[in-house]
């Protein structure tokens, strides 16, 4: 059977982050991709410009049309900044058997606020016990918890198991936002605590990297890997894909990580 995910998100038309990102990781990784728009931004590396939400009856009628035909594998949850689209969302996939990844997707990386202070409380309470696995950086991880951003292995810890204690399976703390050579994100469980260590990468193309290690969970899972495996995996897949993105050329802020970097190489002269 051929393996398919979903992603509901929000759509960057600059195409680094988002569906754009989303559905990109799933091709590479040899997913079909199916989508529910949630918003639509006016964004490019240099930042976001306006958003205008999709309301919450076409984003209910795009999950029924979906989840009625095909046989989603898995699902990711990216960009819901209202409490009214948490809740359209949270009804839906109430009786959804398979695995959701949910990525909180709250700043930009330009630094733009993409998720509004009401939605918080909603996304806490009927997302996150939905999901398999949620993917929260360290600055996400300090506003769910309403503590300081960790900056050590025990506070990301203290705050991974505090968002395990609102019913998530799974948290993977990213490490991406601390400091010193290597980038070390830590998959807590009720039971355990596995690190992933990677090398950090000097590159202004980090637009849409959140996105992508969700996303590319969400295809591991869809094909039917366990979730230490498809941590794994889509860590390896973001790693490879910062590295080649380093010669993409693609606008003149933050650009793209290299979704096909297997596919097709970043020339380091050519521009985009």
């Amino acid at each position: 059977m051929t393996p398919i995910a979903l992603t509901i998100a929000g759509s960057d038309s600059g195409g680094g982050a988002g569906i754009q990102a989303d559905l990109k990781s799933f091709s590479a990784l040899g997913v079909y991709g199916a989508s529910v728009i949630t918003a639509i931004t006016a964004q490019n590396t240099r930042g976001v410009s306006a958003v205008e939400d999709i309301s919450p009856t076409i984003i209910a009628a795009q999950i029924d049309a979906v989840l009625s035909d095909l046989a989603v594998g898995a699902i990711k949850i990216g960009m819901v900044s209202r409490s009214e689209t948490i809740l359209t969302i949270a009804g839906k996939l109430s009786g959804f058997a398979g695995p959701v990844v949910v990525d909180p997707v709250m700043v930009a990386t330009s630094g733009d606020r993409l998720l509004r202070e009401d939605a918080i409380v909603a996304l806490k309470e009927k997302l996150i016990p939905l999901a398999a696995i949620v993917t929260p950086n360290l600055p996400e991880a300090a506003l769910l918890t309403g503590q300081e951003i960790g900056r050590t292995e025990a506070a990301m810890m203290e705050q991974g198991r505090a968002i395990l204690g609102l019913g998530a399976k799974a948290v993977l703390m990213k490490g991406g936002h601390g400091e010193g050579a290597e980038s070390v994100d830590l998959l807590l469980t009720q039971d355990s605590v596995r690190p992933f260590s990677s090398l950090r990468i000097d590159t202004r193309n980090d637009h849409g990297t959140g996105c992508t290690l969700a996303a590319a969970i969400a295809a591991g899972l869809a094909r039917g890997l366990v979730l230490e495996e498809a941590v794994g995996a889509a860590k390896a897949y973001l790693h490879a894909s910062l590295e080649a993105g380093r010669h993409l050329k693609v606008g003149s802020g933050h650009g793209p990580v290299h979704h096909f970097h297997a596919w097709w190489p970043a020339s380091q002269g050519n521009a985009l």
